[in-house]
């Protein structure tokens, strides 16, 4: 009968530590799982550290995390998730919220957490596209800034007549980009 702990951080720049000590200020845990740079968007077992930890965790143990939106930002998900836990015989328990969502009670404040969280992943995705928008009627050019010039590329391939995936290595970018660069200038 373990305690378990796992965390989750949804890009490289973030890290798990601040979750990792505020479970630990109340719980001794044994074992650690963690899926560093993934989303909360990304199915559960989809992701390795939370693969692991499924096929870990034995009837008694108890899983500690931090929030329910580490489970996952999908309601159907985070239920699914919860659900094969408890036919494992594990207890959850979120600090955040504050209650053992094996009980249930905390099943049904999970319930409802869990579709927040997916509002909100929805009001993020709404918030971002409206950004894209407004950039776009701005006239603001989207996208990573090119960093080859098409006409070189083209040029070259041509005078040297190499195949695309000769060009790609010569100019150290990709054969779609060599492609894009002949087309835009055939």
């Amino acid at each position: 009968m373990a305690v378990i702990g796992y965390v989750r951080v949804s890009t490289g720049d973030q890290s798990v530590e601040a979750q990792r000590h505020s479970i630990e200020q109340l719980h001794k845990v044994e074992v650690w799982f963690e899926d560093d740079g993934v989303s909360g968007a990304v199915r559960t077992a989809e992701r390795q550290g939370f693969a692991k930890l499924l096929s870990y965790v034995r009837d008694g143990d108890t899983l500690i995390v931090g929030a329910v939106d580490r489970l996952g930002r999908d309601t159907l998900d985070v239920l699914a998730t919860v659900q094969a836990l408890r036919s494992k015989g594990v207890a959850i328990i979120s600090l955040r919220e504050g209650f053992d969502l094996s009980t249930p009670i905390g099943k049904a404040m999970l319930t409802m957490l869990a579709a927040v969280a997916e509002l909100e992943r929805s009001n993020i995705k709404a918030r971002q596209m409206a950004g894209i928008q407004r950039a776009k009627s701005e006239g603001k050019a989207l996208g990573r800034e090119k960093t080859i010039d098409d006409a070189t590329v083209a040029a070259w391939r041509k005078s040297s007549a190499a195949s695309i995936a000769v060009t790609a290595a010569h100019f150290g970018i990709s054969t779609a980009s060599v492609k894009r660069a002949c087309r835009a200038f055939s």
